[in-house]
Parts: C-alpha cells; structure tokens; sequence
C-alpha cells in the first residue's frame, strides 16, 4: 500500500523493511524492491565514499607558517652570504654558514614536538573515555566552534523509560532520583502530583501490575552491572522495569496471575491482550479480588494505543473504583493524552476486564470490548543527567551544540529543552523541511536551528557542508551506518564505542568509548590545552631563532666575524628547541581555558600580539648575544668570545621556556615543579651545555673555548634578563586587559 507523501521520512515509511535493519518480533511476508547499491544502505555507502576529508586547521596554519619561514630563511641566508663577501671572508665558509641560517629560521623541533604532543595528548584522552583514532583530531577538537549531537544514546540514555503514570488526569511524574531507586507507591504519592488530587498508591500499583502482566519482555541479570537489563521491545522493557522499581517482579505476577489466552498485537489495531487465571491473586489480596476482579475468576487486560484504548472503553477506574466513562472523565483522559504527546513523550494506555469464562470467539473485537480504562503510561528515552552541564559549559566555552535526530519534532524539542539546548520550538526543523531549502537558504537556517529532526543522511552531510561554509569547524556525533558520510566529512568525526556500528567507527577519528556526549567536552578542552601548548613551542621556537639569525645578521655590524659555527647553530636548534619545545608540550591548562570562545578558523597560528611577542623577545635574545660578543671580542679580545655567545644564547632559551609557560600567569610566583618533564628537559639542556664547554674532546668538536665560574655567572645573568623582560610584558598585557573599555 503506497503512502503520503512521497516525501516521507525513512522512520515514517510504515509499509517498507530495509536491509541491515534487525526484527525484533512479528512476522510477515514482503516484496524485494531494491538490492545492492540501490538500497538504503548501499545510498549511505555511496556517501560515505564520495566524501573527503579536509586539512585541519593546524595543518593549514602550519603549511602556511612553513611556506613563509622558507622564504624568509632563503633571504636571510642570501644577506648573510652577501654580507660576508663584502668583509672577504671564504666563501666554502659563508656558504656553510648561510646554509645553517636557513635551517636555523626553520623550527625543527616542530614535526617531533606536535607528534610527540598529540601522541601524549590521545593518551590523556583514552583516560577520560575518548580514544583517538586519527592523531591530527586531537589538535582540532580544540578549534571546535559547533557540536552536532545524535539524540539516542549521546545525549539521552538510550533506554525507554516510564516517566509519568496517569489515572483519569490524576498524575505522578516520577523524577530521576525515584527512576534510579525502590520508593513504596503508596509513600511516593503523598508529596508528588501535578496540582489537585493524587491517585492511591493502589491504583498506581494495579496499572503497574498490568503493564507487567500484558508484556512478553523479560528481565535478565546483567553480568557487566550486576543489576538487571530487559530483553524483548523496548517499550515493553521500559514498562517491566518501572514495575520492578517498585518491587513488582515479572516472574512473580506470572506465577500469581498465569497467563490462559491472549491475542497478538499487530499495527491495525495498535493493541495486544492477555487472558489470566487468578485465584491464586485474589487470596492474597482481598481488596484486589473485591473491588477490581469484583469475584470474578478471569481478569482480561489489554494494552495499547490510548485513543485506540479509548474508544473500546465503557468505564474507566478513577478512585478506586469502577465509574462510567462519562464527557467529563473522557476529556479528562483526552487532555492527559494531548498533553503528554504535545510535550514530545510516548503514551500508551491499560485496560482491563474482569470476565467469567474464556471467551469463545477468536475475533479480537469481540474480546477487546466494554473494557474498563485504567490508566496512562508515559515514556521517554530520558537525558543523562551530566548532559545538561556540559552543554553549559559548550556555551561558556562559545560552542554551539546541536541536536540531530531521526526521531519526532516534538521528542527532539523536549529533550532539547530539558537540557537547555534550545526553549523556542521554531528552532527546530525536519529533514522535509530542509529537502525544501535552497543550499543559499540553507546557509542561512543553519544559523538559527538548533534542533533538527526526522533526517535522512544525506540531510546530515548537507548540515555538516552548511556549517562548513560558513567557517565553522564542525565535530559530529554517530552511531549508525546513516551517520557514516557525515561522520567522515565533519571536521571531527565522532563515533560511539558502545552503540555505534563498526562503520561508523571505520569513519571517525574519534570513538567515545562510554557514549557520552560530556566526554566531547572533555576531549575538547584536551584540545585546546594540546593546542595552546602547541603555540606556546612556535612561540618559543621562532623567538629563538629570531636571536640567533640575528647575532648571525647584525655580528658584521659591530665588526666581529661569524659568532656562531654551523656546529654551533644545529646544536642550539636540537637542543635548545627539540628538548625544552617536548617540555612546552604537556603544559597544564590555562586558566578558564573552557570560558574563552574558540579561535577563529581564519586566524594565523600566531596572533598579532604573539608576532609582536616573538619579534621583540628574539631582537632582545640577538641584542644581548651581540653586548656579549662585543664586550668579549672587540673590547676585550678575549678567545671565549664566540664560546660565551653560544652559551648565553642557550641558557637565554632556558629562562625564555620557563617564562612561556603560562600566557597570562607570572612563572616567578608558580611552582616550577608543575610540570616535571620541562625541568627535566632544562636539567638535561643546562648539563649537556656545561659538557660541551667543559670536556675537552666535546670543545675541540664543537670549537668552543673552556669558560671560568664569574663567565657562566655572566652568560646566566644576561640570558635571566629574558625571563624578567616577558614577566614584564605579561604584568602590561594583563593591565592593559583589565582596563574599562
């Protein structure tokens, strides 16, 4: 049978079963109409396939930073080549030494120290649930600008739950704290409603008993919880474990009231029915057998849709006892029903029967008849309770969250309300809503939806493009094959560990292995600490290199000749940045480092305030290696000239790591200990220097000259000016910060 529209939504296609989908019950007999390529799975492969992946931002900013140094690093050499012929000095020299400028513009540290960041980086993510599955993601998690969330699972719990138990209009909303422990009915009723009279604790116990006796779900244990899990429908599942949180234990009711007949649900009549004996019962509860079963020895219960449930009722059970079901009380149900489908929440009914004797026709209008309407269950697959904060901390943090779901509009709006996501129902749009927009269109909707539901996946790859293009760095959330194209065309791919389906893992870069929307937020602020100490390394690194390029530049000037032998330059870029950049490296946090918004996609790696930064902390560490070698050299020819340069220069770099530690907070006032690996690196740098100039077949390798105690008290004294000087500039910066604008 066709339906309308042709435009329905694939949750919506009630006539149709799809390939790679698992039955859950029922049975039937269908028409292939379509196989391989052509089916809905083999659309999501061709997806997945016709996606590529882009650079990520620290990629693009570093291709861009590598292009300039290399051109900068091709000029410097040429000057300084150029330069040295003017004063006749050899030309085999000059050539090596232009070539060991070039190199020392480059920070070749670099590629050791991000890998080696990054690596240390997905270590500290595996500890907080987030295994890195593509190392280039740890960095770009830290310029996320939006989140878009699967709704099942990520940030719900994954399971139907009964959230509301509804008697004629009389109602109880059973919060988290009661859904998570064992209350008495009767002592819960007594402080919670929704407004007017509550129903008995009797009455709610019966409703629950019902949807526990009219249910072929089972609860097993659960070896990984040590608790119990249901099997079997997952509405039916939600209905057993609420009885079982009130201590009404399925395999105890069947063995109280079992089971004698029963007809089948099917989607016509959206119902099913069972048939129970119930001497056994009545003994035991008297106020059961006289006021509910009224001494009959059959109880009749059926369970269903609740406008279906309705219009097979003639009575309804409202303050325990039987009443007709007259304009008033119907409203009153009707009301209860609109009310909890319009907030997006599940609802299905109960209905019973005391009856006499079997029925003797199998025609199900003749058994489901004159029933009296019990009562209303309302269910939903609830938020996890850690979701709402973390969504908070998205907006602090200038993260835009987004939900994206197959499920209802309504479900969506009220999930997303409870978890502050979003509180105006037209930011929510459905998948035929987006197949009508234009990509320009598109382009401006995606800037006011925050919700969106019923999608396709190709609806979600065109979200992911549409963000994309506004400059937006997306992170995408997913579990099943349909999230695959989008999972792989998102900047960072996120899939489930638990959930998620092997494809779509094969198409992230990341697998959160406790399905956990708050671990996102966690590996993001992962991400911009691994990001921020990767700045701080460039920061340092270049700084440096500006300080020797340099004395290297400006040493004819004061009329020296080359300060530093090529030996001499690669040995201060190994050293000085490969060790103490690999301490930079696993920085702590900075303060509020999640209170801050993103940077910009566009940005450079280097903002203007860190290019001013870099210039003149490497004019300051070029000034003070030139006031040596002029002090030495041309004041006083003194041999250790060059000697005392090289070590002023290493022991500058020194004092400017520990200075760089934090951008914001002073280094003299924090605890150096706070990061051992960069003491470590700085023990290492300090004793290998002190080797090179103090054993003697390390000296004739490096052509140094040995230097007393009062000279390596210079070389510290001028190099500790670097660390006062950026203490300085932070002192400015935070004043300059903190003015009334």
């Amino acid at each position: 049978q066709a339906l309308d529209p042709d435009d329905l939504a694939l949750a919506d296609r009630r006539n149709m079963v799809y390939t790679g989908t698992t039955i859950s019950y029922g049975r039937g007999r269908a028409v292939v109409t379509a196989t391989g390529p052509r089916t809905e799975l083999g659309r999501i492969a061709r997806l997945v396939a016709d996606v590529r992946g882009d650079q990520t931002p620290l990629q693009r900013r570093l291709d861009e930073l590598g292009r300039m140094l290399a051109w900068v690093g091709v000029g410097i050499a040429g000057l300084v080549v150029a330069l040295g012929m003017l004063r006749g000095q050899s030309l085999d020299l000059l050539l090596l030494t232009g070539v060991s400028v070039a190199v020392a513009v480059v920070p070749e540290g670099l590629p050791a120290v991000v890998t080696i960041t990054l690596a240390l980086g997905a270590q500290r993510m595996l500890r907080r649930e987030a295994l890195i599955r593509k190392l280039p993601a740890v960095e770009t998690l830290g310029s996320v600008t939006t989140i878009c969330s699967d709704k099942t699972g990520t940030l719900t719990e994954n399971r139907m739950t009964v959230i509301a138990l509804d008697l004629a209009g009389q109602r109880v909303e059973l919060d988290e704290e009661t859904l998570r422990g064992t209350p008495t009915l009767v002592s819960y009723t007594q402080g919670i409603g929704q407004g007017g009279p509550l129903p008995d604790g009797r009455d709610l116990a019966f409703l629950l008993l019902c949807g526990a006796l009219c249910n072929d779900a089972r609860l097993v244990e659960d070896d990984g919880e040590g608790g119990h899990r249901a099997m079997g429908d997952p509405t039916e599942g939600a209905l057993l474990v609420a009885a079982a949180r009130f201590g009404f234990w399925k395999h105890e009711i069947d063995g109280l009231l079992p089971r004698v007949g029963e007809v089948p649900f099917d989607s016509e009549r959206k119902r099913m029915t069972t048939l129970h004996e119930t001497s056994h019962y009545a003994r035991s509860s008297p106020h059961v057998a006289t006021h509910v079963l009224e001494g009959r020895p059959l109880l009749q219960v059926t369970k269903g849709s609740a406008d279906g449930l309705l219009e097979i009722s003639t009575r309804a059970w409202r303050d325990g006892r039987c009443v007709p079901l007259d304009e008033f009380t119907r409203q009153r149900i009707q009301n209860s029903i609109d009310d909890l489908g319009g907030r997006g929440i599940r609802v299905l009914a109960a209905a019973f029967r005391p009856l006499d004797s079997l029925p003797s026709g199998s025609d199900p209008a003749e058994v489901e008849r004159d029933l009296v309407f019990l009562g209303i269950f309302g269910l939903l697959d609830p938020p996890r309770s850690e979701v709402r904060d973390a969504v908070a901390a998205c907006r602090s943090a200038g993260i835009r969250p987004l939900m994206i779901t197959g499920d209802h509009p309504l479900t969506a709006l009220q999930i997303a309300r409870q978890l502050g996501l979003c509180d105006d129902g037209r930011a929510v749009a459905t998948g035929a809503e987006l197949e009508k927009l234009s990509p320009e269109d598109l382009a401006v909707r995606v800037r006011e939806i925050s919700v969106y539901a019923r999608v396709a996946p190709e609806h979600k790859l065109r979200i992911v493009e549409a963000l994309q293009q506004l400059g937006e760095i997306v992170a995408m959330t997913g579990d099943g094959v349909n999230d695959a194209p989008a999972l792989r065309r998102a900047d960072v791919g996120v899939a489930m560990g638990r959930a998620g389906t092997d494809v779509a893992r094969e198409a992230s870069d990341i697998v959160l292995l406790d399905d956990n929307f708050a671990t996102i937020v966690a590996a993001v602020e992962e991400g911009r600490v691994i990001y921020d100490n990767l700045r701080k390394f460039i920061k340092f690194s270049i700084a440096g290199n500006i300080g020797k390029v340099g004395v290297m530049l400006l040493a004819p000037f004061i009329g020296t000749t080359v300060p530093l032998l090529p030996i001499q330059l690669l040995w201060l870029n190994v050293l000085t940045d490969g060790l103490l950049g690999l301490g930079l490296g696993v920085e702590r946090p900075e303060p509020g480092i999640l209170s801050r918004p993103p940077d910009s996609p566009r940005a450079p790696v280097l903002s203007r305030r860190a290019v001013f930064h870099v210039f003149w902390v490497g004019s300051m560490i070029a000034a003070i290696g030139l006031a040596v070698g002029w002090a030495y050299d041309i004041h006083a020819d003194l041999p250790q000239w060059q000697t005392m340069i090289f070590t002023t220069l290493a022991f500058a770099q020194v004092f400017q790591a520990l200075a760089v530690r934090s951008a914001s907070e002073s280094s003299l006032g924090s605890n150096p200990a706070g990061n051992p690996l960069l003491l470590g690196m700085i023990a290492v740098v300090v004793a290998s220097q002190l080797l090179v100039i103090g054993v003697a077949p390390l000296r004739s390798f490096f052509q140094v000259e040995p230097l007393a105690a009062s000279d390596l008290l210079v070389c510290v004294g001028l190099a500790s000016l670097v660390l006062f000087a950026i203490e300085l500039e932070k002192a400015i910066n935070y004043r300059r910060d903190s003015a009334p604008r």
